[in-house]
């Protein structure tokens, strides 16, 4: 039953228990996968650029692709000066994308030999989110001073208005994190209990006899259809991760702009 249990696939497992005092410290199949994605990013960057050339292979080409349209993302949210931040949103792009995408292999090499999508916890897309507004406020603050918080009063707005308006715009600044983190979870958790239910119909329904491996063509369908889906959910979650966080440090290099 734990093989069809769509709930199963995002369990914790402890890999090595570590505990300093009362704090639990253990590597996960969690840890583990977000490790995995980290060295992989860095990795083929390495390899895709250790022989540059004038005419790129294939791998400095998607490399120089991968550049590029970050770049242009930052460009077209965040301005030239937003550029100054590419080394963050790449690394977060390259990240969350990698994540996602080693999520849909079921039987990367692990411990245990299934696949984990670290980016369907709430507390790691949570952690994400706190960090970019972190580095938002960091800098709005060190390069601005008190100015950054000029967004809690819109300009051009009566005064007395200010006691209206200031709290629904500190409302909305403070539950950007919470929005941004929730987005990619939920998109990510949801896909794979859908993937694990139609393919459990498979399973059930094949083991019935020849009128139910007929029937189970139908999930099979869907299980292939929302497997493609899937992989385009991946990219568009980690795009979308990472284009909000332009639009945040945005606000972080010119604070008064809206």
């Amino acid at each position: 039953m734990a093989d069809t249990n769509p709930i199963d696939q995002f369990k914790i497992k402890t890999i090595a228990d570590i505990s300093v005092g009362d704090l639990n410290l253990s590597f996960t199949n969690s840890s583990y996968f977000m490790l995995v994605a980290a060295i992989l990013v860095m990795g083929l960057l390495a390899m895709a650029m250790s022989k540059r050339a004038l005419v790129p292979n294939r791998a400095q080409s998607v490399a120089e692709l991968m550049y590029e349209f970050v770049a242009g993302m930052i460009r077209s949210t965040a301005g030239d000066k937003g550029l100054k931040f590419f080394p963050f949103v790449f690394s977060l792009f390259a990240f969350i994308l990698m994540g996602n995408m080693l999520g849909m292999l079921p039987y990367f090499p692990a411990p245990d030999f299934k696949g984990f999508t670290f980016t369907s916890h709430i507390i790691v897309t949570f952690a994400l989110a706190m960090l970019v507004i972190l580095v938002v406020v960091g800098y709005g603050v060190i390069n601005h001073g008190l100015k950054f918080f000029s967004f809690l009063f819109p300009a051009g707005v009566p005064w007395p208005l200010w006691i209206l308006l200031t709290p629904i715009e500190l409302i909305s600044f403070l539950s950007r994190p919470i929005t941004l983190g929730v987005r990619l979870f939920a998109n990510m958790l949801a896909g794979h209990i859908l993937l694990k239910v139609f393919a459990s119909f498979i399973v059930m329904l094949g083991s019935v006899g020849a009128l139910g491996a007929i029937g189970a063509v139908a999930p099979f369908v869907m299980v292939v259809a929302l497997t493609a889906l899937e992989f385009l959910v991946a990219f568009l979650q980690a795009y979308v991760f990472a284009v909000l966080t332009c639009i945040y440090l945005s606000d972080a290099l010119d604070p008064g702009h809206h």
